[in-house]
């Protein structure tokens, strides 16, 4: 009989370590791969994806900021003050006056359209959806003031000599600013008053430009000075 060497394993030990590595093997083959194939851990807590708004997330959102205040919010608060409306009478082609223009004659001035009626008619409109309360309605003596104020249907017109356009003689021009900032002064210190006038006119009380139909809404400072307010699209 003959024993191993010395340092050689036994031939049954072999045998048995052989065994050992051919189940492995098995247990690594494609047959078993699905029971020992490493499966993701899942998440101990369900977290909540970024379109899943929760009541306690609406209520962190931030508040609605306030809505501006237009002029038509602060003449609707004209049982507080004292507000004037300088408005540029409505759309007449042109500009200036004929060459022959006499005040008591209109066939020689520049007039209101058909769409420049309409706009005076939208204004009236919407001052009185608005429940605006104009307590006065003054006008330029020009038949296209004179038209504007009276489709407006705001009140009696009446006719105001310091609104009359200085547009081909700015002599009085400074006379004229001046009668309409102290004929304000010595207002009541509530209410709206109109007044239809030129775009010479407003300029001259305010640096204000504005189209036909547009307006500079003013008010009183506590030195008594006519300060604006804002301007109003009174046709929209």
């Amino acid at each position: 009989m003959r024993w191993p060497l010395p340092n050689q394993p036994f031939p049954w030990l072999l045998g048995w370590s052989v065994g050992l590595l051919g189940l492995a093997l098995v247990g690594c083959s494609p047959g078993q791969g699905d029971r020992n194939a490493l499966r993701p851990i899942a998440p101990a807590l369900a977290l909540p994806t970024l379109s899943e708004a929760t009541s306690a997330d609406l209520a962190l959102s931030p508040p609605e900021r306030p809505k501006p205040v237009t002029a038509w919010d602060h003449l609707q608060r004209a049982d507080e003050r004292l507000y004037v409306v300088l408005l540029r009478h409505a759309i007449a082609p042109g500009t200036g006056d004929p060459a022959n223009f006499r005040l008591d004659d209109c066939a020689t001035q520049r007039n209101l359209s058909a769409a420049g009626r309409s706009q005076a008619q939208q204004i009236g409109a919407a001052f009185r959806q608005r429940n605006i309360d104009v307590v006065q309605v003054l006008s330029s003596q020009w038949c296209r003031c004179l038209e504007t104020a009276d489709l407006m249907v705001l009140g009696p017109v009446e006719p105001y000599p310091p609104l009359n356009s200085f547009f081909r003689d700015r002599s009085t021009a400074t006379q004229q600013t001046a009668q309409v900032q102290a004929y304000v002064r010595n207002q009541p210190s509530r209410g709206v008053i109109v007044m239809v006038t030129h775009q010479v006119n407003i300029t001259a009380l305010t640096d204000v430009v504005p189209g036909s139909g547009q307006a500079v809404v003013m008010t009183q400072n506590e030195a008594g000075e006519l300060v604006q307010v804002g301007l109003l699209n009174a046709a929209e």
